[in-house]
């Protein structure tokens, strides 16, 4: 199974791309966020002929995930359950009744003098508590999605740019932190130790990906049954270098 976790920041706007991402049909299972559109006006009329079951928890404007799949998708949950939250941030399933999956778009926070900043902190404290049932499971669970957490400065491509922001705070990092101490692994890193990548790169300047001037902000953790499964993790730079493409690159894990 091919699994790709991408943020299409507006599934409206970089619906041609992210069309292609499914004709295409590389992958098995779509892990997206950042949709900005209602569950009922999400474009079901175009996507629906791709092949792929369609879960979505979405939002006017604003958040919203989905997950796409050629298997079946069971046992849905909606919204973060431990976390009272009018944002649209999470969703959890069952694909093909053997892989428990997690898409999450986690807040930004903007800088740390924000008032934004202390919710994507209880936010993150609230996930941490929920996911500490799955990390030592025996099924195999695999959270995916957006981050917004560079992790290190090695996931920086200039981290004196970042000093302040809610991207490179440290109390974001501790709790990302605790996560890989507690045993979730970060699957991209595990496979390419050494490797300087970036999943994002900004529309604003000229040429970032060119360049190189980007963030790592998405992710897969796998538990301890899940990383027994993996073949390969990859960015997949193709959704950004599209025409009107997203800011995201994908990131692509295969089981």
């Amino acid at each position: 199974m091919k699994i790709l976790t991408l943020n299409v920041n507006s599934i409206r706007a970089h619906i041609e791309s992210f069309i292609d991402v499914l004709r295409k049909g590389e992958y098995d299972t779509i892990l997206v966020q950042e949709l900005k559109v209602e569950t009922a006006n999400f474009p079901y009329n175009i996507l629906d002929s791709f092949g792929y079951n369609i879960k979505v928890f979405g939002q006017k404007s604003w958040n919203g995930v989905a997950i796409f799949s050629k298997y079946s998708i069971e046992d849905t949950i909606y919204g973060l359950p431990n976390y009272s939250d009018n944002n649209s941030r999470f969703i959890e399933c069952v694909i093909d009744g053997r892989i428990r999956i997690i898409n999450v778009y986690m807040p930004n926070g903007d800088c740390v003098e924000s008032p934004k900043f202390q919710y994507k902190l209880e936010w993150m404290n609230a996930f941490t508590k929920y996911i500490s049932q799955y990390v030592n499971s025996e099924e195999a669970v695999i959270i995916g999605g957006d981050y917004n957490v560079s992790i290190t400065d090695k996931d920086i491509w200039n981290p004196k740019n970042y000093i302040g922001s809610s991207i490179s705070a440290p109390q974001a990092r501790d709790i990302m932190n605790q996560w890989l101490d507690s045993g979730w692994i970060d699957t991209w890193r595990h496979l390419h130790p050494n490797d300087i990548d970036y999943t994002w790169y900004g529309y604003r300047g000229n040429d970032t990906v060119g360049k190189k001037q980007g963030l790592r902000l998405d992710y897969f953790l796998c538990n301890k049954t899940a990383i027994k499964m993996v073949k390969n993790c990859e960015i997949d730079l193709s959704p950004r270098i599209a025409d009107k493409p997203t800011d995201h690159c994908g990131l692509s894990l295969e089981i």
